[in-house]
């Protein structure tokens, strides 16, 4: 199972990708955290991705889609994954089909957490306020100038991405406003009407395996001539069946009889005797 989930900073799906994983095996891939593997691991798209970040540019497409591609072929992505912060724009969603298609897989779902900008603004206010009165530390989101940009950014650059799966059919949107067992809910029920829409794997029989299978089983009309052809001669043991014998033989054996019979009536000199 391949999933894709939108929507803006403060929708909830870190909360929701957390019980995707956990009830349905799969791996939670981000972008982020799959560079910094690459990076530490020290691939040939990590070291090139490196590169470009230490010059302070943003890295791109193509190579983004690489260390997805590397990613997804590990072992623990193979009963899949959910894609985190990946892909954000139109073409990287495009890039992402290709690579799937070359793999023989797609995506199986992309859900929508919609959410209004204002609701999730006072939504983040009293996430702030309640984490101060506990005395803990605030997170690096919790500012609402931070919020106001990166909303403004998914705008501009996510936003499209939702008309560009809406055209595939591909697009489900949940509320993201409902309370979190009802979004866990309403994301459950779009998942499972995925899988259940998605065609089974058909299996063709070999050419040759059904070949073998019908010389196995012959028609009853083949079975009977069969056996006719194996039944052994009406004629008895010892004497010539006159109903076995060719006609074009019989008249060449009656030919041959008349021929020695003429040839005795004839004397040395070549006259026939007077009888």
């Amino acid at each position: 199972m391949r999933l894709i989930l939108l929507g803006p900073p403060g929708a909830g799906k870190g909360t929701q990708a957390q019980h995707l994983v956990a009830k349905y095996g799969i791996v939670q891939l981000s972008t982020g955290d799959m560079l910094r593997a690459a990076v530490k691991a020290r691939t040939p798209v990590g070291l090139q991705a490196q590169e470009i970040m230490a010059r302070g540019g943003l890295v791109p497409d193509d190579v983004v889609v690489r260390i997805v591609a590397q990613r997804i072929e590990q072992p623990d992505a193979r009963k899949g994954f959910i894609l985190d912060g990946f892909p954000r724009t139109v073409p990287q969603a495009a890039a992402l089909d290709r690579m799937l298609a070359e793999r023989d897989h797609a995506v199986d779902a992309v859900i929508e957490l919609r959410v209004d900008e204002d609701a999730l603004i006072k939504r983040i206010e009293q996430r702030i306020a309640q984490t101060r009165a506990r005395g803990e530390t605030l997170r690096d989101d919790d500012d609402p100038e931070v919020l106001h940009r990166r909303l403004a950014a998914y705008r501009e650059q996510t936003e499209p991405l939702v008309a560009y799966y809406r055209l595939q059919g591909m697009l489900r949107t949940v509320d993201g406003m409902a309370p979190i067992p009802k979004v866990t809910a309403a994301i459950d029920q779009v998942i499972s009407d995925a899988l259940a829409a998605k065609p089974a794997p058909t299996f063709a029989k070999p050419v040759e395996t059904t070949v073998r299978h019908a010389a196995r089983k012959p028609s009853p009309k083949a079975t009977a001539a069969n056996k006719a052809r194996r039944q052994p001669s009406a004629a008895p043991i010892g004497k010539k069946s006159v109903k076995n014998r060719s006609p074009r033989l019989t008249a060449g054996r009656r030919q041959a009889s008349s021929s020695r019979k003429t040839a005795a009536r004839k004397p040395k000199g070549g006259k026939t005797r007077r009888r």
